[in-house]
Order: structure tokens, then sequence, then C-alpha cells
């Protein structure tokens, strides 16, 4: 009987064995998907193992559900919206959603099995689930109960028999000093005010610009304290506009952050996302204003010390390359 992560997501056949369609790329049958610089989320295989994580009831929407308020530019947010199955789709079509395939990639080729992972920025379940399923030990802190309340439940449902996903709520600039020492740093910051989470005067996505850069600063260098030597950490982010229509150049704010806080850009990719509505808006931002609409985000991967020592460390509990897949 075939028990690997495969098995769980897929289903099993009446020989037990599991139901993936075999992938043809052998680079992508001993790294899930190839490790290249550009990571192509519209890909049949990419979009065939979204769907499955989504079959075990991942909703990383829940704690947010048209509670969000929306700036200007957040028509931007469309490469994370999506529609999945026979869910009501009536109240996530609004909401960012933690693509899961993305984050089993980041999880395995950037941490070892046991792995301790710290999130600052957690938002919904999404990340603290598919660590526990890849047998890595989650911490996550984010600032609203309900969204703590709704991440713990689905920790409860889904995660049974695994290690089970720690969500602290409160401020990451005061929890960060009790969080366990992390293995891997990861995390997917708020897009300025894009997306208003809260009105609470703590949360960045509330804040003015340059409170927003002093706090995101701040969290980012209290988080690299956390982590150990020679270890990976990973944010995947997106450049997002002003008022006037300019680029914050928020990729590169992040950059300089890490780099301030003594770690070293190790490894910097572009995750192409779904085209969405954008086909339909197109026309009216490129004639309006020569905009070219966003359908690609960037996954910055930093090391903090040695990357030869970061590297061993990450492939920690497995012996081959082949055997990554089935933890």
């Amino acid at each position: 009987m075939d028990t690997s992560l495969d098995a769980r997501l897929y289903g099993l056949d009446l020989f037990g064995h599991s139901l993936r369609t075999p992938v043809e790329s052998p680079v992508a049958k001993r790294f899930l998907m190839p490790p290249f610089s550009v990571f192509n989320a519209r890909d049949g295989d990419w979009q065939e193992r979204k769907r499955a994580w989504a079959s075990m009831g991942i909703k990383g929407e829940v704690g947010r559900d048209g509670k969000l308020i929306y700036g200007v530019q957040s028509e931007s947010l469309d490469f994370y919206r999506v529609k999945e199955g026979e869910r009501d789709t009536s109240k996530i079509l609004n909401t960012s959603i933690f693509d899961p395939v993305l984050c089993e990639v980041v999880y395995r080729w950037f941490s070892g099995l046991g792995a301790q992972v710290l999130d600052p920025f957690a938002g919904g379940s999404v990340r603290g689930v598919v660590a526990a399923h890849l047998g890595r030990k989650y911490w996550g802190c984010d600032l609203r109960p309900e969204q703590i309340e709704a991440n713990r439940a689905q920790g409860a449902d889904l995660c049974e028999g695994k290690p089970m996903p720690e969500w602290v709520c409160g401020d990451s600039m005061n929890e960060l000093e009790k969080a366990p020492h992390a293995d891997f740093v990861f995390s997917c910051p708020p897009y300025g005010d894009l997306e208003q989470y809260s009105e609470l005067r703590s949360d960045l996505s509330a804040m003015s610009w340059p409170d927003f850069r002093l706090a995101y600063r701040a969290i980012i260098r209290a988080a690299c304290k956390r982590l150990r030597n020679d270890r990976f950490a990973c944010f995947v982010v997106g450049d997002f506009r002003d008022g006037n229509g300019n680029y914050r150049n928020f990729v590169s704010e992040t950059v300089a952050a890490f780099l301030d806080s003594g770690l070293a850009l190790y490894n910097e990719a572009i995750l192409l996302t779904s085209v969405g509505s954008a086909s339909m808006r197109v026309t009216r931002q490129f004639n309006s204003g020569r905009k070219l609409c966003k359908t690609h985000q960037n996954v910055l991967v930093f090391v903090k010390g040695e990357g030869r020592a970061a590297a061993d460390e990450a492939t920690r509990g497995t012996a081959h390359a082949e055997t990554v897949l089935t933890p």
C-alpha cells in the first residue's frame, strides 16, 4: 500500500498505487518541479498538483471571507485569486490565497525534514498545513484572532498525526522574540495597502508607506535573528504601485532589508501566475496609462551563513534526491 504524500494527494487505484499521472521530465521526477529560475504555475503538472492539494480540504481564504478592505491597486492581486472545484467561490474571489505547490516546492528545496519553519506574516492556513504534511514544524504569527482561530481549526482537521502547526496571535514585532529558533524563514508579507486586513494600528497593511517600511524592516530583522546559521530564508513578494501609479520597488526593498540583517541574496526566481482577469483588464489599463498587467511574482531566497552548509542542511533526512517525493 502506497503511503506517500502522492498517495494522500491523488488517492489510490485498485492495486494500492498512487493515481498521480506520471511526470515525463526526468528533472521534475527528481525535484517535483524543474529547479529553474522561472516557476511556471500555469503548467499542467503544477495545476494538477494544486488541484490535488485543494482536494485535501485546504481553505486558505477562511478567516478573511469578505472582510478585507481593498486599495485602488488591488486588481493586481489576480495572481492569487482562485476558483477551487465545487467550493463556494463567491466568498473567495477577492481574497489572496497562497499557492500550496509553491509552498511545497520551497519547503522541499530549502529545508530538511523536521526543520523548524518560522513565518512572521502567517495569514491563512496553507503554509502551516503544507509544512505539516511534509514533516516540517511550523510557527506562524498573525494579528487577527479570527484568522488564528480559523487556521487552528484547519490544522486540527487536516494535520492529525503530523507535526501540528503552531499559530500565534499577536504582533510579530513582539512575538518573534518568543518564537523558536528556526531552520527556515518563509513568508509572504502584505503588499502595502493593496489588501487591508484590519484597522489595527500595528497592522502593516493599514500603515502609511514610510511607517510600513520601518516596521517591515524591523520584522525581517527580528525573524533573521531567530534563524540559525547556515540556513535559508524565502520571501515571496510582488511589486505594487503607489497612488500615482508608479511602482514602490518593493522587491528591492525586501532584498535590502535582508542584506541589512546580515543575509545574502542566494536565489531569485520568477513565479508565472494565472492570467485570470488580466485578459479583460489589459486593454483599458494599457491604453489609459501604458501599464503592463502584472502576472508574475518574485521568489527571493536568502542565506544566513555559508551556502554549501545551508544546502547540506536542506537535504537533511533525504539521502538521495529521488527520495524527496515520499517523506
